[in-house]
């Protein structure tokens, strides 16, 4: 099922700007995908392929009136910022104002903003075109039915809105995120585990699950009372550290930083790299389909 007809501007042409404008797209939205780096607007262009109906600018114009605007560029609130002012200059009162950011508070990137009542977080997941979950965060000022007309909107893009209460760094998944590498780099640590045999057990017990139950659904299932007994021992073993790990910042330092240097935990080509994303594209699409008919079966 398309949309209705509606305007929406990318600002961002990066790899998350550029699925965005490609998930619009295919659901009949006029798109228009903006970045002042016309290299990577070529990039992002050639990516996408002749069929994408998106439209490509190297800059913003006056007197522009889109649905929706979302800021898509690099994560640093000075330079959201200046993108959120010059998007406010550019378009109508009337726009709906997104940041893409995945953690950064939503007042802060609205300091400066004339109208912050029209601009929330929308926090898409890579690769924005596949993942169906979205964070949708708030800010103190945002008003009740701008967040109502973007979660509409999000689930016409066939999208699963998670409305957030109060905004806090990281939001939610990057928290749980964080918490789960921060004891995955500690058992690294404390050579408790090679990164092979962490990586074998997590995707194919908590992964899995996960695929089919959020973490208190599938503690419901589980038993809480049986969740509490082993939380009551284990919590004092857990890392607890309020710093990045040494290890992480020992790779980084080296440049270990992944797949897009060859080296992380593991070496990587750029062969290895495409092949690895080309399958976990079709993979999670499979996944995301066997999730949603999981719930489905649940609800009736």
């Amino acid at each position: 099922m398309q949309v209705e007809a509606l305007n929406a501007v990318v600002v961002g042409a990066g790899t998350m700007g550029t699925t965005l404008a490609k998930l619009m797209a295919a659901q009949g939205v006029s798109v228009i995908l903006v970045d002042t780096n016309r290299h990577v607007l070529e990039t992002s262009r050639l990516s996408m392929g002749e069929s994408a109906a998106v439209g490509f600018a190297s800059e913003l114009t006056a007197g522009q009136h889109p649905d929706f605007v979302i800021e898509s560029v690099t994560e640093d609130v000075a330079v959201k910022q200046q993108v959120i002012a010059q998007i406010e200059a550019s378009v109508a009162d009337s726009s709906i104002i997104m940041t893409n950011t995945s953690g950064i508070p939503i007042d802060e990137i609205a300091a400066n903003m004339r109208l912050p009542q029209r601009f929330l977080g929308t926090h898409f997941f890579n690769p924005a075109d596949i993942v169906p979950a979205v964070e949708v965060v708030p800010g103190s000022h945002t008003q009740a039915s701008v967040v109502e007309t973007a979660c509409r909107w999000l689930k016409q893009l066939g999208k699963r809105p998670a409305i957030l209460n109060t905004c806090v760094p990281g939001f939610v998944a990057n928290r749980i995120q964080h918490a789960v590498m921060r004891e995955c780099l500690a058992l690294l640590e404390r050579g408790v585990v090679e990164p092979e045999a962490l990586d074998d057990i997590v995707q194919y017990s908590i992964g899995v699950r996960m695929a089919l139950n959020g973490p208190l659904y599938q503690r419901d299932l589980n038993g809480l009372d049986t969740h509490l007994n082993i939380a009551r021992y284990l919590y004092p073993d857990l890392d607890a550290r309020d710093k990045p790990a040494a290890l992480l910042e020992d790779y980084v330092a080296q440049g270990r930083l992944g797949a897009k240097a060859g080296r992380g935990f593991y070496r990587w080509s750029d062969e290895s790299r495409a092949q690895h994303q080309a399958q976990e594209r079709e993979s999670l699409q499979r996944i995301i389909k066997i999730a949603t008919q999981h719930a489905k079966e649940n609800a009736s």
